[in-house]
């Protein structure tokens, strides 16, 4: 068997110094993450990231740049997760489209809520990519090219 990462997405959206993230099911177990999916066939990494975003939120978001790239292994199945996070702005909510499968509702959380709720969260990259762009690690889209 030929070991390949899963290749993810993740977005920080921030409004009024408050993180968009979804509580959604994982494991039996509500918990909170950024609005985060794998990449599709024949896109772009930030398509990925501005599509999973809407159809996890309802939320229709501009990119803005760059956190940062994380490679995590889940304790739950022991799959390596190769993450983009991207960080940019909500345009407006389409509360009228569906959510994905297991998401329960998306949340506007201020970072001491998030802190608050860290046994909650679905994995340490939710916080680690919150305090990477809140310390300024922005970098700009055309960071990634093909």
């Amino acid at each position: 068997m030929e070991w390949q990462p899963h290749v993810t997405v993740a977005t920080i959206i921030e409004r009024d110094k408050q993180f968009l993230l979804v509580e959604e099911m994982s494991h039996g177990k509500q918990v909170y993450n950024q609005p985060a999916g794998h990449l599709d066939p024949n896109e772009t990494l930030q398509q990925a990231a501005v599509r999973e975003t809407l159809e996890e939120t309802g939320w229709a978001i501009e990119l803005q740049g760059l956190v940062g790239v994380a490679l995590y292994e889940s304790p739950h199945n022991g799959v390596t997760y190769h993450r983009t996070t991207f960080y940019g702005k909500a345009l407006n909510h389409h509360p009228e489209l569906p959510l994905d499968d297991g998401i329960v509702r998306a949340v506007w959380m201020s970072y001491e809520e998030i802190l608050a709720s860290s046994d909650k969260l679905r994995s340490r990259l939710v916080l680690s990519a919150i305090e990477q762009y809140q310390n300024g690690h922005l970098y700009p889209l055309n960071f990634i090219y093909s």
